[in-house]
């Protein structure tokens, strides 16, 4: 299973009031496991940058100038995240920002019913308890980050992190990449699966608990449900 883990950074809350993405990080996820592939795009907001905006991101005026705008780096965007199922934390902010930029150059909305909110999964998990990533991040003891100001980068290699501890914790023996040396296969859609064993394990019952067993089972009659397994 592919997913994108995503963030974005901004101008502001609203792109109803004329507020722009200004930056894009993702991170890809193979059946829960970091490929190393990554998205990475500043973009030209293409007005100026407020004050409360920049405190959180350090992103300015000239910096973003600089950048291509958003109908410039669209096509490389959607190419990296066709076929993954989107990962954000607050989904309905970033989602309605890409959606907002995408109206704008007349390309169809990305679809919001298969995104996954780690924020939903979080409140439902931890109920009554600070939900937001740093909250996550000490609950989980993820460390090792410089957070001084935002980045979508950043915080999507972030929030990959907490989304694997919300899905239960890492665990690579369990979790199966298809470079994995376990016994088994994979199909198409890059999941793994197991394989009968080529030779099958000894039985591990003695021949007096089989004997036992069977006697049990006689006693019970002929509709005994046991009896489907003989």
């Amino acid at each position: 299973m592919r997913e994108i883990v995503l963030d974005t950074e901004t101008t502001g809350f609203e792109p109803s009031q004329g507020d722009r993405l200004v930056e894009i990080g993702a991170i890809e996820l193979l059946n829960q496991m970091p490929t190393g592939r990554t998205y990475h795009q500043y973009i030209n907001p293409e007005r100026s940058m407020p004050a409360d905006a920049f405190a959180v991101h350090g992103l300015g005026d000239e910096f973003l100038r600089k950048q291509p705008r958003f109908a410039e780096v669209v096509d490389a965007f959607l190419a990296f995240i066709e076929g993954g199922r989107l990962v954000i934390h607050n989904a309905a902010f970033d989602m309605k920002f890409l959606n907002a930029e995408l109206a704008l150059i007349n390309r169809p909305p990305l679809p919001t019913e298969t995104v996954i909110d780690t924020l939903t999964i979080a409140r439902q998990k931890f109920p009554g308890s600070p939900a937001t990533l740093d909250a996550l991040c000490r609950r989980f003891d993820i460390s090792g980050f410089n957070r001084e100001l935002h980045g979508a980068l950043l915080d999507s290699q972030i929030l990959a992190e907490v989304y694997l501890e919300l899905m239960g914790g890492r665990q690579p023996d369990l979790v199966l990449s298809p470079q994995s040396s376990r016994k088994g296969s994979v199909t198409g859609d890059g999941s793994w699966r197991p394989r009968p064993r080529p030779t099958p394990l000894p039985a591990r019952l003695t021949a007096e608990e089989a004997q036992a067993h069977a006697e049990f089972v006689a006693k019970m009659g002929d509709a005994a449900i046991w009896r489907t397994y003989d």
